[in-house]
């Protein structure tokens, strides 16, 4: 839920975004059901933030690109 209040969305806007019903963000935000992998990747895509950090397995919402330098 703070996710989805940090990035400033209504619980409809949030599933729009994502590509869910509003009722599956109603019911994930209230613990009553579990997100399979596709609603937990949207809803980071939705909120701006990584897997990881939706999930509670990092502290850092960023999302870090890492580019390949190239080799001389």
């Amino acid at each position: 839920r703070q996710c989805r209040i940090d990035a400033g969305l209504r619980q409809s806007e949030a599933a729009k975004l994502a590509g869910i019903s509003q009722q599956s963000i109603s019911t994930y935000e209230k613990g009553t059901r579990i997100p399979l992998a596709p609603a937990i990747i949207a809803m980071a895509r939705a909120y701006g933030v990584t897997t990881d950090y939706l999930l509670g397995v990092s502290d850092n919402p960023m999302i870090v690109t890492y580019i390949a330098k190239e080799e001389e």
